[in-house]
């Protein structure tokens, strides 16, 4: 008969072993049942072929992935991609100045939930919000007029620009926790040390801040990125025939033309598309910390 030990190990060691295994069980079973098996379902409706009035027949088929070759798919394509890189572009500019000013300020807490604050509001208020101060008889367009800047109304929304603000208020706070976290543990004597030796602040910055901290960098990048290429409320309600995007194609297969096998084909696309930037970041992020620990070693 095996007795516990005193020194912990025997029976409560086994306890432990077998307490990981329900916990990671659990996690298991949650993945395989919301993450595991839609995504299963996608990719077998992309195999079959479009029912007459809606859904799918079980016959194989390419006929979804055949259709993906059409031009006006492709330059949607093209479009989604451009204004995701441009959003998550002016997001982590924005957020880059917004972490290090958080990282160096004494109320830390307090910016914090300052960041956090407008996930309390629902995301279709905060986006009805700026279609009012955006809209032609917004506080934007009244402001203006009311102190003579311009003499008639300026139609900012319902274009590429607007999506693009909208987009970059969205998901700003995204790339700034990760940036915030990555600079805070920044070494700023390292910065001292750089103007001691002759840098400006802005070369002092890109050569010796920016390196250190590329994986917030990195995190931000896909926190920002693949939220935004998916994206479909904000380029639905402030978006115009110039900023329709990948997500809502798919809302449109799905609900208007009912063509479900080439709904979850773009969205097979949208998922690869995702994966290859997560696995090209990590890959950077990995090769970055194998450099840096190289670094350290030949220093020690």
């Amino acid at each position: 008969m095996n007795a516990a030990k005193p020194d912990g190990t025997g029976g409560g060691t086994l306890l432990k072993r077998n307490l990981g295994t329900v916990y990671s069980g659990a996690m298991t079973a949650w993945a395989s049942v919301f993450f595991l098996a839609p995504l299963l379902i996608i990719v077998v409706y992309s195999f079959l072929k479009k029912g007459l009035y809606g859904g799918v027949t079980l016959d194989f088929s390419f006929d979804a992935y055949i259709a993906l070759k059409n031009p006006n798919i492709a330059v949607i394509s093209v479009k989604t991609l451009l204004i995701s890189l441009a959003a998550t572009a002016i997001t982590i500019l924005i957020a880059l100045p917004c972490g290090y000013f958080m990282a160096r300020s004494k109320h830390q807490t307090l910016l914090l939930m300052l960041i956090i604050i407008p996930f309390w509001t629902n995301f279709l208020i905060r986006v009805y919000a700026w279609m009012n101060i955006l809209g032609s008889n917004g506080f934007l367009n009244d402001f203006l007029l009311s102190i003579g800047f311009i003499k008639e109304h300026i139609p900012f929304l319902y274009n590429q620009n607007a999506v693009i603000l909208v987009l970059v208020y969205m998901y700003l706070p995204y790339a700034i926790l990760p940036l915030y976290s990555s600079i805070d543990k920044f070494d700023f004597s390292l910065l001292e040390a750089a103007r001691d030796l002759g840098a400006a602040t802005p070369q002092a910055i890109l050569k010796v801040l920016l390196p250190n901290v590329r994986s917030g960098i990195y995190t931000a990048f896909l926190f920002t990125f693949i939220p935004i290429f998916g994206a479909y409320a904000v380029p639905l309600l402030v978006g115009g025939k110039d900023s329709y995007m990948l997500g809502n194609v798919i809302a449109d297969q799905l609900t208007k033309s009912r063509n479900w096998p080439l709904a979850s084909a773009i969205s097979m696309v949208l998922t690869v598309v995702t994966t290859i930037g997560v696995a090209s970041m990590l890959g950077l992020q990995k090769r970055d910390e194998r450099r840096l620990g190289k670094h350290k070693g030949g220093k020690s």
